[in-house]
């Protein structure tokens, strides 16, 4: 083919790519900004662009065309080089995309396991909750009395020596027990998923039930105020984990018994890598909510208005997290590349 056959046929393709990246190669923070109002050519047709350009560089210089032509092709590859190939971003970075807008948009991609997980948590303990309101006897039909007077004694309102929730101990010791307890239940709730998703309700389901047995009784005998006082800063992360490990196990027990069109054996691995990714922002949250509860919660001679007030912030930031996370972010993006 003759060099000019060869340029007219392709030159529209070349001025494609050298628009795109002159308009959005040069920084991602800009193209985010602007990908509504984008027209030209598609982001995700880029790589595939940029492999037909370097065919035709490897045409151009085999064919003997002119400089003219080669150099520019050869400009629009190293261009393309060095945005499709250039250094990751470091591991603290890829994290942080991670936690901040991956892990967000895997929970809403998985709303419909959500959603399920949520009601089997939430209805049960709220049920429970008013249930021991109207006949405080209930509680008795969940814990045994031993259980009841350890509840009452850990939020004991007329013993001011004690910190709320638990009894003497560090809060780096404390710490690291809250990690323990923490992360056990939630992978207990993600991996019962395996026993066709039943395992995942059953623990959603008891664990609503404890939880709003416990609340239930010290409201009920008076205890509610340094109960609610020490739940009121971890429950966000530590609760919400608990609902999303929940929603991870029973997407991996549906991957198992409805795989749909895939093979079992292949829907239960992308149930179970899916579960992983969600696992880890799981697992951040659970020793967040472990800080809070060791450094925080427990500290009794903190006002309950800023109680409250710093819990009203940790849930709202917790649902506007989940909520709008990683939207209008591609999956891959570096959110804070320039």
């Amino acid at each position: 083919m003759k060099q000019d056959a060869f340029v007219r046929r392709h030159q529209d393709e070349w001025n494609e790519l050298e628009t795109w990246l002159d308009a959005r190669g040069d920084s991602a923070r800009r193209a985010r900004a602007e990908r509504r109002g984008w027209t030209g050519l598609p982001d995700h047709e880029v790589p595939a662009r940029y492999r037909r350009l370097c065919q035709q560089l490897a045409l151009a210089r085999r064919r003997g065309y002119s400089p003219v032509v080669t150099e520019r092709l050869q400009a629009l590859m190293r261009r393309g080089h060095d945005l499709l190939y250039r250094t990751p971003a470091p591991r603290w970075r890829r994290a942080f995309e991670f936690l901040l807008a991956t892990f967000p948009r895997l929970v809403r991609e998985e709303r419909g396991c959500m959603i399920a997980a949520a009601l089997l948590f939430w209805l049960p303990l709220l049920a429970i909750y008013v249930a021991i309101q109207l006949r405080p006897e209930l509680a008795g039909a969940l814990f045994d009395p031993a259980q009841l007077a350890q509840f009452e004694a850990m939020y004991d309102p007329a013993d001011p020596s004690r910190r709320l929730g638990r009894d003497s101990g560090t809060d780096l010791g404390m710490f690291g027990f809250y990690i323990w307890n923490n992360i056990s239940i939630g992978f207990r709730t993600f991996a019962s998923g395996l026993l066709a998703g039943i395992g995942s309700i059953v623990v959603l389901f008891v664990n609503g039930v404890m939880i709003g047995g416990v609340a239930g009784h010290l409201q009920a005998v008076g205890h509610g105020d340094p109960f609610w006082r020490f739940v009121a800063g971890h429950s966000a992360p530590e609760l919400t984990a608990v609902v999303i490990s929940g929603g991870a196990g029973m997407r991996l027990g549906l991957n198992l018994i409805a795989p749909g069109q895939r093979r079992r054996i292949d829907a239960l691995i992308d149930g179970g890598r899916r579960g992983a990714l969600l696992c880890l922002g799981v697992l951040a949250m659970l020793v967040f909510a472990a800080f809070v509860e060791a450094f925080w919660s427990s500290i009794g001679s903190i006002p309950a208005g800023i109680k409250y007030a710093v819990g009203g912030v940790l849930w709202t930031a917790t649902f506007v997290w989940l909520w709008r996370g990683g939207r209008g972010v591609l999956p891959g993006e570096a959110i804070d590349a320039d």
